[in-house]
């Protein structure tokens, strides 16, 4: 397994971290067994990095992901998010702390290596969207209050919303992390491809982030599922996926990926999980890229696709063609 800098934490984190939400759902709705051999196998496999949220499973992912690392007397590093209600936004740095803190109970933990506020982030407060204003005015501050305090080590956000506000949060320098929507149906985040594409233009979040240091963490590797080659889903997995950053419905996803089975073809891959997972670490502002797994068997095709490292320069360009025909 490979491990790269997590921004400037000081913190190593494998190339192919453990997500634990509702796409994948193995940590949701899996039972102990289930659940204590995928955490088993993935530090097996290298893995250092597992990442969880409030709202995953309404806090079950928390409970379980908790329950299981203290089953097995794992010593890893562990992020989850905050998620706020348009109701708490009148107290914002009140609600933040109260949701960590409950976050913590179900973890069945002091603290985290890093929390991340997970509202979509706008110029201005509209549904469960807030401002960027009072991102950088209230809701730093108060993730920073509890770094302070020792509850989390770190804080960052999920880069989910107005792709200005997004720049303006990760250009203040502040924040340690971001989480980033960066895979093949729209690479904008990366700076280096032409669009348009299908969904939000990230603008090259990535090379910004590397600039100021911050730490990313790749999500919807394979966009919802869209990605995955496959078009039935496991129980444990969610059964309806809104696309984020990409196409405008899922099904629309899923066509569009069709056309990088022309990498499997053209002898790159194996098959469209690995040229989803290798053309993100590809990128060299990407620290780690999460895997949403149901079964044992994601974890593993994960795993051998980070193994065989980055895609070669003749496979990228191949890429860009490709990009070509989707935009057409």
């Amino acid at each position: 397994m490979e491990y790269r800098a997590l921004g400037r934490t000081g913190i190593d984190v494998s190339v192919l971290g453990f997500g634990c939400g509702d796409v994948g759902g193995l940590i949701v709705k899996g039972t102990l067994a289930e659940r204590k051999r995928a955490v088993t196998r993935a530090v097996e496999l290298g893995v250092n990095y597992f990442d969880t949220a409030s709202s995953y499973g309404s806090g079950v992912s928390e409970e379980h992901l908790g329950e299981t690392l203290r089953e097995l007397g794992l010593d890893v590093h562990v992020g989850t998010k905050v998620r706020l209600r348009p109701e708490d936004f009148g107290d914002i740095r009140g609600a933040v702390v109260r949701s960590l803190e409950a976050s913590l109970r179900r973890l069945g933990r002091p603290s985290v290596d890093l929390v991340q506020f997970h509202n979509p982030i706008g110029p201005a407060t509209a549904g469960t969207t807030l401002g960027v204003g009072e991102v950088l005015e209230e809701v730093l501050p108060a993730l920073e209050d509890l770094t302070r305090q020792g509850k989390a080590r770190f804080f960052g956000i999920t880069a989910n919303g107005d792709p200005e506000a997004l720049h303006r949060v990760v250009g203040a320098g502040a924040i340690f992390t971001s989480q980033v929507f960066y895979n093949l149906l729209n690479p904008t985040a990366g700076g280096q491809a032409e669009g348009p594409f299908p969904g939000v233009d990230f603008k090259g979040l990535l090379p910004l982030a590397k600039r100021k240091r911050v730490g990313t963490i790749a999500v919807r590797a394979l966009a919802g599922g869209a990605l995955s080659g496959v078009r039935t889903k496991h129980p444990f997995a969610s059964p309806s996926v809104s696309p984020i950053g990409s196409g405008p419905t899922y099904e629309d996803d899923v066509r569009a990926a069709e056309v990088f089975t022309k990498l499997v073809k053209d002898g790159f891959v194996r098959n469209l999980p690995e040229a989803a997972y290798r053309f993100i670490i590809s990128h060299d502002a990407i620290s780690t890229v999460l895997v949403g797994a149901s079964t044992l068997e994601h974890l593993e095709q994960a795993a051998a696709a980070v193994f065989r490292g980055p895609l070669p320069a003749e496979a990228l360009a191949r890429v860009n063609e490709l990009w070509k025909d989707l935009r057409g």
